[in-house]
Protein backbone atom coordinates (compact mmCIF):
# COMPACT_ATOMS: atom_id res chain seq x y z
CA UNK A 1 0.00 0.00 0.00
CA UNK A 2 1.49 3.29 -1.05
CA UNK A 3 2.25 6.01 1.47
CA UNK A 4 0.58 9.31 0.57
CA UNK A 5 2.13 12.40 2.16
CA UNK A 6 0.23 14.97 0.10
CA UNK A 7 -1.70 17.73 1.89
CA UNK A 8 -4.89 16.50 0.20
CA UNK A 9 -4.84 13.21 2.07
CA UNK A 10 -8.18 12.48 3.76
CA UNK A 11 -8.42 13.69 7.35
CA UNK A 12 -11.14 11.16 8.19
CA UNK A 13 -9.78 8.99 10.99
CA UNK A 14 -12.88 6.85 11.53
CA UNK A 15 -12.31 3.07 11.19
CA UNK A 16 -12.32 1.72 7.65
CA UNK A 17 -12.59 -1.77 6.15
CA UNK A 18 -11.04 -2.74 2.82
CA UNK A 19 -12.66 -5.51 0.80
CA UNK A 20 -10.67 -7.36 -1.86
CA UNK A 21 -12.78 -9.77 -3.92
CA UNK A 22 -12.82 -10.39 -7.67
CA UNK A 23 -16.60 -10.95 -7.67
CA UNK A 24 -18.43 -7.65 -8.21
CA UNK A 25 -21.63 -8.95 -6.61
CA UNK A 26 -19.77 -9.89 -3.43
CA UNK A 27 -18.01 -6.53 -3.26
CA UNK A 28 -21.33 -4.72 -3.62
CA UNK A 29 -23.04 -6.87 -1.01
CA UNK A 30 -20.27 -6.36 1.56
CA UNK A 31 -20.06 -2.65 0.87
CA UNK A 32 -23.82 -2.37 1.43
CA UNK A 33 -23.55 -4.33 4.69
CA UNK A 34 -20.81 -2.15 6.15
CA UNK A 35 -22.43 1.09 5.09
CA UNK A 36 -25.72 -0.02 6.66
CA UNK A 37 -24.03 0.01 10.07
CA UNK A 38 -22.06 3.22 9.46
CA UNK A 39 -18.68 1.65 8.76
CA UNK A 40 -16.46 3.23 6.11
CA UNK A 41 -15.64 0.76 3.34
CA UNK A 42 -13.63 0.67 0.14
CA UNK A 43 -13.71 -2.24 -2.30
CA UNK A 44 -11.10 -3.55 -4.72
CA UNK A 45 -11.29 -6.13 -7.49
CA UNK A 46 -7.66 -7.23 -7.11
CA UNK A 47 -4.70 -7.20 -4.77
CA UNK A 48 -2.79 -4.94 -7.17
CA UNK A 49 -5.63 -2.41 -7.12
CA UNK A 50 -5.61 -2.39 -3.32
CA UNK A 51 -1.86 -1.76 -3.17
CA UNK A 52 -2.32 1.50 -5.07
CA UNK A 53 -4.42 2.87 -2.21
CA UNK A 54 -2.57 5.14 0.27
CA UNK A 55 -2.19 3.85 3.81
CA UNK A 56 -5.00 5.39 5.87
CA UNK A 57 -4.36 7.22 9.13
CA UNK A 58 -7.16 5.30 10.83
CA UNK A 59 -7.89 1.88 12.34
CA UNK A 60 -8.22 -0.46 9.36
CA UNK A 61 -8.64 -4.08 8.40
CA UNK A 62 -8.71 -6.15 5.24
CA UNK A 63 -11.52 -8.52 4.28
CA UNK A 64 -9.87 -10.76 1.72
CA UNK A 65 -11.16 -13.56 -0.48
CA UNK A 66 -8.88 -16.60 -0.43
CA UNK A 67 -9.35 -17.26 -4.12
CA UNK A 68 -8.43 -14.32 -6.32
CA UNK A 69 -7.70 -14.20 -10.03
CA UNK A 70 -3.97 -14.24 -10.67
CA UNK A 71 -2.88 -15.14 -7.15
CA UNK A 72 -4.43 -16.54 -4.00
CA UNK A 73 -5.36 -14.49 -0.96
CA UNK A 74 -2.76 -16.47 0.99
CA UNK A 75 -0.07 -15.39 -1.48
CA UNK A 76 -1.24 -11.79 -1.08
CA UNK A 77 -1.09 -12.14 2.70
CA UNK A 78 2.55 -13.21 2.39
CA UNK A 79 3.22 -10.28 0.05
CA UNK A 80 1.81 -7.83 2.61
CA UNK A 81 3.97 -9.32 5.35
CA UNK A 82 7.10 -9.02 3.19
CA UNK A 83 6.19 -5.40 2.39
CA UNK A 84 5.77 -4.71 6.13
CA UNK A 85 2.14 -3.67 5.66
CA UNK A 86 0.51 -4.47 8.97
CA UNK A 87 -3.24 -4.81 8.59
CA UNK A 88 -5.48 -7.30 10.41
CA UNK A 89 -6.81 -9.73 7.80
CA UNK A 90 -10.15 -11.50 7.80
CA UNK A 91 -10.23 -14.25 5.20
CA UNK A 92 -13.41 -15.46 3.52
CA UNK A 93 -13.80 -18.40 1.22
CA UNK A 94 -16.40 -20.67 -0.31
CA UNK A 95 -13.90 -23.49 -0.59
CA UNK A 96 -12.26 -23.41 2.80
CA UNK A 97 -10.73 -26.40 4.52
CA UNK A 98 -8.94 -26.91 7.80
CA UNK A 99 -5.44 -26.87 6.28
CA UNK A 100 -6.07 -23.58 4.51
CA UNK A 101 -7.53 -22.02 7.65
CA UNK A 102 -4.58 -23.12 9.78
CA UNK A 103 -2.10 -21.76 7.22
CA UNK A 104 -3.84 -18.39 7.15
CA UNK A 105 -4.08 -18.12 10.93
CA UNK A 106 -0.44 -19.12 11.44
CA UNK A 107 0.56 -16.35 9.05
CA UNK A 108 -1.28 -13.86 11.24
CA UNK A 109 -4.86 -13.76 9.92
CA UNK A 110 -7.30 -12.54 12.54
CA UNK A 111 -10.25 -14.63 11.40
CA UNK A 112 -11.37 -17.07 8.70
CA UNK A 113 -15.00 -17.15 7.59
CA UNK A 114 -16.47 -19.77 5.27
CA UNK A 115 -19.16 -18.62 2.82
CA UNK A 116 -22.01 -18.36 3.39
CA UNK A 117 -21.41 -16.71 6.75
CA UNK A 118 -23.71 -14.66 8.97
CA UNK A 119 -23.51 -10.91 8.51
CA UNK A 120 -23.11 -10.49 12.25
CA UNK A 121 -20.11 -12.85 12.33
CA UNK A 122 -18.33 -10.65 9.78
CA UNK A 123 -19.30 -7.43 11.56
CA UNK A 124 -18.02 -8.83 14.86
CA UNK A 125 -14.76 -9.90 13.23
CA UNK A 126 -14.28 -6.45 11.66
CA UNK A 127 -15.02 -4.73 14.97
CA UNK A 128 -12.38 -6.87 16.69
CA UNK A 129 -9.92 -6.16 13.87
CA UNK A 130 -10.43 -2.42 14.21
CA UNK A 131 -9.75 -2.60 17.95
CA UNK A 132 -6.60 -4.62 17.31
CA UNK A 133 -5.32 -2.21 14.66
CA UNK A 134 -6.12 0.85 16.80
CA UNK A 135 -4.04 -0.62 19.64
CA UNK A 136 -1.15 -1.46 17.29
CA UNK A 137 -1.18 2.04 15.79
CA UNK A 138 -1.01 3.57 19.26
CA UNK A 139 2.00 1.42 20.14
CA UNK A 140 3.75 2.40 16.90
CA UNK A 141 2.97 6.06 17.60
CA UNK A 142 4.47 5.81 21.09
CA UNK A 143 7.53 3.99 19.76
CA UNK A 144 8.05 6.69 17.15
CA UNK A 145 7.89 9.40 19.82
CA UNK A 146 10.27 7.45 22.04
CA UNK A 147 12.85 7.14 19.26
CA UNK A 148 12.54 10.85 18.49
CA UNK A 149 13.28 11.70 22.14
CA UNK A 150 16.24 9.32 22.19
CA UNK A 151 17.69 10.92 19.06
CA UNK A 152 17.73 14.26 20.90
CA UNK A 153 20.20 12.93 23.49
CA UNK A 154 23.90 13.66 23.24
CA UNK A 155 26.33 10.74 22.99
CA UNK A 156 27.28 11.16 26.67
CA UNK A 157 23.61 11.26 27.75
CA UNK A 158 22.91 8.06 25.82
CA UNK A 159 25.88 6.36 27.44
CA UNK A 160 24.81 7.42 30.93
CA UNK A 161 21.26 6.27 30.21
CA UNK A 162 22.52 2.87 29.06
CA UNK A 163 24.67 2.38 32.17
CA UNK A 164 21.88 3.55 34.45
CA UNK A 165 19.45 1.18 32.80
CA UNK A 166 21.88 -1.66 33.55
CA UNK A 167 21.59 -0.83 37.24
CA UNK A 168 24.86 1.00 37.78
CA UNK A 169 24.96 3.73 40.43
CA UNK A 170 26.16 7.22 39.55
CA UNK A 171 29.52 6.54 41.22
CA UNK A 172 30.00 3.37 39.16
CA UNK A 173 28.99 5.14 35.95
CA UNK A 174 31.46 7.91 36.73
CA UNK A 175 34.22 5.32 37.08
CA UNK A 176 33.25 3.57 33.82
CA UNK A 177 33.15 6.86 31.87
CA UNK A 178 36.06 8.53 33.66
CA UNK A 179 33.84 11.43 34.71
CA UNK A 180 33.01 13.10 37.99
CA UNK A 181 29.92 11.91 39.80
CA UNK A 182 28.32 15.35 39.57
CA UNK A 183 28.81 15.34 35.78
CA UNK A 184 27.09 11.96 35.59
CA UNK A 185 24.19 13.33 37.64
CA UNK A 186 23.85 16.26 35.23
CA UNK A 187 23.88 13.98 32.15
CA UNK A 188 21.37 11.66 33.78
CA UNK A 189 19.09 14.57 34.63
CA UNK A 190 19.27 15.89 31.09
CA UNK A 191 18.51 12.42 29.72
CA UNK A 192 15.44 12.05 31.93
CA UNK A 193 14.19 15.50 30.93
CA UNK A 194 14.67 14.94 27.19
CA UNK A 195 13.13 11.45 27.37
CA UNK A 196 10.23 12.92 29.36
CA UNK A 197 10.71 10.23 31.98
CA UNK A 198 8.62 10.77 35.10
CA UNK A 199 10.91 8.61 37.24
CA UNK A 200 14.08 6.55 37.01
CA UNK A 201 11.96 3.42 36.66
CA UNK A 202 10.25 5.07 33.69
CA UNK A 203 13.66 5.76 32.13
CA UNK A 204 14.64 2.11 32.56
CA UNK A 205 11.40 1.00 30.90
CA UNK A 206 12.13 3.31 27.98
CA UNK A 207 15.66 1.92 27.68
CA UNK A 208 14.27 -1.60 27.58
CA UNK A 209 11.79 -0.60 24.87
CA UNK A 210 14.65 0.87 22.85
CA UNK A 211 16.77 -2.22 23.38
CA UNK A 212 19.61 -0.34 25.09
CA UNK A 213 21.36 -0.86 28.39
CA UNK A 214 21.35 -4.65 28.17
CA UNK A 215 24.31 -6.40 29.73
CA UNK A 216 26.76 -7.82 27.23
Amino acid sequence: MNRDTSPHRSADTSPIVFVVDDEASMREALASLFRSVGVRVETFASAAEFLERPDPDAPSCLVLDVRLQGSSGLDFQRQLIEANINLPIIFMTGHGDIAMSVKAMKAGALDFLVKPFRDQDLLDAVSAAHRTDAACREVRKQDSGLHACYQSLTAREREVMAYAARGLMNKQIASEMNLSEITVKIHRGHAMKKMQAKSFADLVRMAESLGIGEKR
